[in-house]
């Protein structure tokens, strides 16, 4: 029998981490049926000399969860060479919910998470309320694999209705939220989300951060049950608090025999020697026989601003904040109202953003002026301000107003002190790969990039990471954390999720703007290079050359029995 692909001659990174070798991986009926030296003929024969066989990547920290509502592919994930995502993440989740909540929930997500309302609104048929309701109205469209969690704020605000977001639960209620996630877990979802330090669109904490112990306890109970995970979010600028809470998930992980992550383990320019610290804690958590994984971005942060809404770069500058809120008309107003203008230049001069970022607005440039302010496209806000006499903020102000505040401004690379250091941290076995944010912050800055900047800055560039490493590290061991069944390997028996990349080209590409959301607007997304093909399930599902597919091959994908 004919097999449906044969890829020849390739490179082949199995994901094992083991060193790599040169055959041929032959697929049928969406599984890897041979590997090494393949013979017969297929439907589709791909020669792969000089390029790289590896299995799809996995991103276990993404919030794609609305975006996969109206579109099944979660671009740009697939042409970063990701196969299988892992929506749900930091206590949010789009089920279950009942319907009286879903604009509570969306405006959690909309603050949190910073997606545009009118998108959001726009691309949401709301058509389920449980959490098996949810999988079955994305599951026929998807383009790429999920793996979904649940969240704990959603668990919560299930049983206890708006009481979620005011007081720590019963005894009964704790054992509701128990069957919840039982049946959240049978219908699909791979762990629990929760947090640590979120807040809501009211700025209060999102109902999982009301949980006392015992009920996250009891829910961990629950986890070990189905072998399922869980992922959390911690105080990770504050190395004290931090080491407390990797404490509180070694205990939960040996208690209820789990595997835990939590996200992000971030290099914070103000607390170098934080991941450090943490590193030494996990450590000894590993040795107690905790399973306790911090997943850390391996790109700097790429931030983008304006003043039409919201944003979290104004999440600590009460002035600013409290302008973005007011309609366009009183925003105006205000910034011209010369004693407005002088508070607005007070916060800027003393501010750091609540996760530990040191940043200088000076440092901002302009990224997408409005066609008044064209020719100063690039330029660094501190220059424009010294060429004109005037404060930064005054310079930010009245280049926006100048372009009825259409003027975006970027920042770029925050976070990182030093990558050559991260790449040691990368390379550390204990240390994953993750907290990249796939599909949140799409008006703020790119979110995608992190497996081709693995690749350029710390395979070919730092040299810390083999690339045999690099792929093992973005496949089998997020499969083997996260309990995902048949995945993460080139093995017979596999789902044939493949990536065919140019190891010496892989690399994040040009962050651009595109009109593609289900209402007027634009977001930010980075095109990826060096990524030749990718197969979902043995069909292609994107291509260098020919892009996106419309074969849908994506699938829910099971856990591990």
């Amino acid at each position: 029998m004919s097999l449906d692909l044969i890829i020849r001659n390739a490179r082949i990174c199995d994901g094992s981490g083991g060193p790599s070798f040169h055959g041929d991986v032959g697929v049928r009926g969406g599984r890897i049926v041979a590997v090494g030296d393949v013979g017969g003929d297929a439907v589709e024969t791909i020669d792969a000399r000089g390029l790289v066989v590896s299995p799809g990547f996995i991103d276990p920290h993404t919030h794609y969860d609305a975006q996969l509502v109206w579109d099944g592919f979660a671009q740009p994930a697939l042409e970063h060479g990701v196969t299988t995502i892992v929506p749900g993440n930091c206590s949010l989740s789009l089920a279950p919910l009942r319907a009286e909540h879903r604009e509570l929930l969306g405006a959690t997500f909309r603050k949190i998470e910073e997606m545009p309302k009118n998108a959001f609104d726009a691309g949401l048929t709301w058509s389920w309320e449980t959490f098996g309701e949810y999988v079955e109205a994305i599951r026929g469209q998807l383009g790429i694999n999920v793996a979904p969690l649940v969240g704990h704020s959603l668990i919560r605000l299930w049983v206890m209705g708006e009481a979620a977001r005011e007081r720590a639960a019963t005894d009964g209620e704790i054992a509701d939220m128990q069957q919840a996630l039982r049946e959240c877990l049978e219908a699909g979802a791979v762990g629990l989300s929760g947090s640590w330090v979120d807040i809501d669109h009211e700025n209060r904490p999102v109902p999982a951060r009301l949980a006392e112990p015992k009920e996250l306890d009891a829910l961990c109970a629950v986890l070990g049950e189905y072998g399922a995970i869980l992922q959390i979010v911690p105080e990770f600028w504050d190395a004290d608090l931090l080491c407390a809470r990797i404490d509180i998930l070694g205990d939960l992980s040996r208690k209820h025999n789990i595997s835990t992550t939590f996200s992000p383990l971030f290099d914070s320019n103000a607390s170098p020697e934080l991941c450090g610290i943490a590193l030494d804690r996990i450590k000894l958590q590993t040795a107690y026989g905790a399973r306790v994984v911090p997943q850390m971005q391996t790109r700097p942060i790429d931030l983008s601003f304006d003043l039409t809404a919201p944003m979290s770069t104004f999440a600590t500058l009460p002035t600013w904040w409290a302008t973005t809120l007011m309609t366009h008309e009183e925003k105006i107003a205000a910034l011209r109202d010369p004693a407005h203008r002088e508070k607005l230049k007070g916060e800027m001069d003393n501010f750091m953003m609540p996760i530990g970022l040191q940043i200088d607005f000076a440092d901002a440039f302009v990224k997408r002026p409005g066609p008044n302010s064209a020719d100063l496209a690039g330029q660094r806000i501190g220059d424009i301000a010294k060429a004109r006499g005037c404060h930064i903020a005054e310079a930010i102000i009245d280049i926006a107003l100048a372009d009825d505040l259409q003027t975006s401004y970027g920042l770029e690379a925050l976070g990182h002190n030093n990558t050559a250091k991260i790449g040691d941290f990368l390379a550390e076995p204990l240390i994953g790969i993750g907290a990249g944010d796939g599909g949140a912050h799409v008006t703020n800055f790119s979110t995608y990039g992190d497996t081709g900047f693995l690749f350029s800055q710390y395979v070919r560039g730092h040299k810390t990471l083999s690339v045999e490493q690099a792929v093992h590290k973005l496949t089998h061991e997020v499969a083997s954390l996260w309990g995902i069944r048949d995945r993460g390997l080139v093995k017979p028996g596999y789902a044939a999720d493949l990536v065919i990349f140019d190891p010496e080209a892989i690399d994040r590409g040009p962050e651009i703007a595109v009109d593609d959301l289900p209402a007027p607007g634009f977001r930010y997304i980075r095109r990826a290079e060096g990524i030749e093909q990718v197969f979902v399930n043995g069909r292609r599902a994107y291509s260098r050359d020919g892009g996106y597919s419309s074969d849908r091959a994506g699938a829910i994908v099971p856990m591990a029995a």
